[in-house]
């Protein structure tokens, strides 16, 4: 077992780079080897095994033999992630299903929406653009519920409380989607399920007040892994919420949906251009913490903001434009980093075990090399460029993942040992990869650019003697030129050369501001508290929490609480939360809410009617219970529409989420407005889930799948409260 003594060492050990690798490394006492044989083909050794890897179709060609053989070793990996058929235990009993796609890795034997979009958008669409095409199309589907709004959807696969839009975050298709539009048929689709994903994502996902998307951070889908622990069985609060990385992937939906319109004569093509410009100032007001200058990766469904980051999130607004140059180079630089790579989430937990938790995942540090790449980070391009091919040559495959302090694929800590799940050959890292090598040394962008920014720091790995470097890739080739001096610390194109499909490039040294890898955070978070309990003392409430801490009151924060706070009494409603802060400053994720406040329950048979006591905004909720099926999957949340018609005329449709649970619970809540005297009308109406896809038909391992289509709740009292 590791010992947490020797974790805090670890964690605190500069960042020194560790040797040139040019036919092999060492790391933590494991030296790894790559020969050159016969006939193009490499052998990768270590202590305890060795892989043969075939002749690659393309090749690398460097002054690093691991470098082109890890290269060869991904091409490899990706043949292997190439079949014939598909299948997962949950969908048609387990039995093979007919698809010219990528598998998801060597223990996924299924296509999953957001992994491979993600695949797909870091370079497999220049390897295999029918089979990315094929696995994308797997992922679409029409409506089989005929008195539902029928279109062409992207699928959210099954997930926390019963799928979308808890998880909303199936939106990243079209990340992936956008590279392979030159089929006109493809694209056709492209533009039909865009329109209808984001007019549906608007309708149930989108919040007006806040004007951000609500659902689930994008990939890190193990609720307690990264939201507090209470949300193991209590949804919720992630579906009340907003995530950084899913509303960026809105963002950058909506800009191709502008782009599209422009070009097909859409008259929608200013709509969606406004709502992309109105997103991009939402997530830049609401997510950037400045006292940390960071980005968020989530807030509270009320806007409390969260001691939470995530680098995919971060890398992701990075790239996408969201964050200005400014605050991209700071929130980069901002973000920590270990000796073995970045983390893809910031602080880690200390009562999880690893997985998404005190991990790094080959595909997020991409990402993070093309945001490196975006601020001009020579450092930062160098620190992710290693820590790619140190995990891929440890592993002796592109994994799932790897422990963040060791980078081994399995770290012995007892109860919080892990990964506790991994798996070679997984789809997204072999895009990684490939994309490390493509985009981040050879600097090919994904619009057909080459535009090498390649740190000074890694010539002697990947050129050794030689005065050029070269890539071989399915329609072209490129060479890099090494340039006579190195008087500087980022290399760049001085001149380019097109000779038929071989692009050839001079590298000139530039000199650019260097930002110091961040290696003085502490590791762990502190712990989530206990909800605050709250009394009634005279005109005020008491709240009472042990330690020292932020009270937060309805989103807001109100200040600091010591063991107990005092909080003016009011009738409107107040939901309080408090976390706990460290001796660093560093917060806890938040606590359960406690509300306190005037609430009116209407029971009985619909429609429900309720006279408003005073003009003004009130929130609705229903007490529910959801036992469709289990919290961490399946399709079957129920959404329906909340009707209110208060006599003025105007009708109110407010979209409520009650996701599986474990007990009666509150659904999600909406706000309304009511004059006072005003005799409200309360009606309930269905909405849509997942189960109401075609697609889903195939689906064996739970309610809504084969046995048809089901979006239902026990439904109990409606609560309203003045806000």
């Amino acid at each position: 077992m590791l010992s947490l003594l020797l974790m805090a060492s670890m964690a605190a050990a500069p960042n020194l780079p560790e040797p040139a690798w040019h036919d092999g490394l060492d790391w933590h006492g494991v030296h790894v080897s790559m020969q050159r044989g016969t006939g193009g083909a490499y052998l990768l050794e270590w202590p305890s095994g060795q892989r043969v890897i075939p002749s690659p179709p393309l090749k690398a060609a460097t002054g690093s033999v691991l470098f082109d053989g890890l290269y060869a070793m991904a091409q490899e990996d990706l043949k292997q992630d190439s079949v014939d058929a598909i299948r997962d235990g949950a969908f048609d009993h387990g039995q093979p299903i007919p698809c010219l796609c990528f598998e998801t890795g060597e223990k996924w034997h299924y296509v999953w929406t957001r992994d491979l979009a993600y695949a797909i958008d870091l370079g497999l669409w220049r390897f295999d653009p029918a089979r990315s095409r094929n696995g994308l199309e797997f992922k679409l589907s029409e409506v089989r519920v005929p008195s539902a709004p029928q279109g062409l959807y992207v699928m959210q696969d099954t997930g926390s409380g019963g799928s979308w839009p808890i998880s909303t975050d199936r939106i990243v298709w079209f990340l992936g989607a956008r590279h392979l539009l030159d089929d006109a048929r493809f694209a056709a689709k492209v533009r039909q399920a865009l329109g209808d994903t984001l007019a549906q994502d608007r309708q149930y996902a989108f919040d007006p007040a806040f004007e951000l998307y609500r659902g689930e951070t994008s990939f890190l889908d193990w609720r307690q892994q990264t939201y507090p622990a209470w949300t193991a069985d209590e949804v919720v609060f992630i579906a009340q919420s907003f995530a950084l990385s899913t509303n960026v992937l809105h963002y950058q939906a909506l800009e191709l949906a502008a782009d599209l319109a422009d070009r097909h004569g859409n008259p929608h093509a200013a709509d969606y251009r406004a709502q992309a410009t109105a997103l991009k100032a939402a997530i830049n007001a609401h997510f950037w913490r400045a006292d940390r200058g960071l980005y968020m990766s989530y807030l509270g469904g009320d806007g409390q903001p969260v001691e939470a980051y995530d680098l995919l999130g971060l890398s992701l607004a990075i790239t996408s434009g969201v964050a200005n140059p400014a605050r991209a180079r700071q929130a980069l630089a901002n973000y920590p980093t270990w000796a073995s790579g970045s983390p893809v989430i910031w602080p880690e937990r200390a009562d999880q075990p690893i997985y998404h938790n005190r991990a790094i995942w080959p595909f997020v540090t991409a990402y993070a090399l093309r945001a490196a790449r975006a601020v001009d980070d020579p450092a930062r391009i160098a620190h992710e460029i290693r820590s790619v091919i140190r995990g891929a040559a440890l592993a002796g495959s592109n994994m799932e993942n790897y422990e963040l302090l060791t980078q081994g694929i399995h770290l012995d800590d007892g109860a919080l040992s892990g990964p506790v799940v991994n798996s070679p050959r997984q789809l997204w890292s072999v895009a990684g990869f490939l994309d490390v090598a493509i985009e981040g040394v050879f600097g090919l962008t994904g619009d057909g650019r080459v535009e090498p920014k390649l740190p000074v720091s890694l010539v002697p790995t990947l050129f050794g003697d030689a005065d050029h470097i070269d890539l071989q890739l399915r329609d072209r080739r490129i060479t890099l030129r090494r340039p006579p001096a190195l008087d500087g610390n980022l290399l760049v194109a001085a001149s380019s050369r097109q000779e038929a499909d071989h692009t050839v490039v001079t590298l000139k040294a530039i000199k650019v501001p260097e930002q110091p890898l961040r290696t003085d955070t502490p590791l762990y978070a502190p712990a989530t508290p206990a909800p605050p309990t709250v009394q009634a003392d005279g005109d005020h409430w008491r709240v009472r929490s042990p330690g020292k801490g932020v009270l937060y009151v309805n989103g807001r924060r109100h200040g600091a609480i010591d063991g107990s706070a005092m909080l003016a009494r009011s009738d409107s409603l107040q939901c309080i939360r408090v976390t706990r802060v460290d001796d660093q400053g560093i917060e806890s994720l938040p606590s359960p809410e406690a509300c306190v406040g005037d609430r009116a329950k209407v029971a009985g048979a619909w429609p429900r009617h309720w006279t408003a006591p005073a003009s003004g905004r009130y929130r609705a909720m229903l007490d529910y219970a959801n036992t469709h099926g289990p919290i961490n999957t399946g399709i079957t949340a129920a959404v329906k529409w909340l009707v209110v018609d208060c006599g003025d005329g105007s009708v109110q449709r407010l979209p409520l989420v009650m996701p599986h649970s474990v007990r009666q619970q509150h659904s999600t809540w909406a706000n309304f407005t009511a004059k006072a005297g005003a005799r409200c009308r309360f009606s309930l109406e269905d909405g849509f889930n997942m189960s109401y896809l075609r697609q889903n038909a195939h689906y064996t391992g739970g309610a809504g799948g084969d046995a048809g289509p089901l979006n239902d709740a026990d439904v109990g009292d409606l609560l309203i409260a003045p806000l």
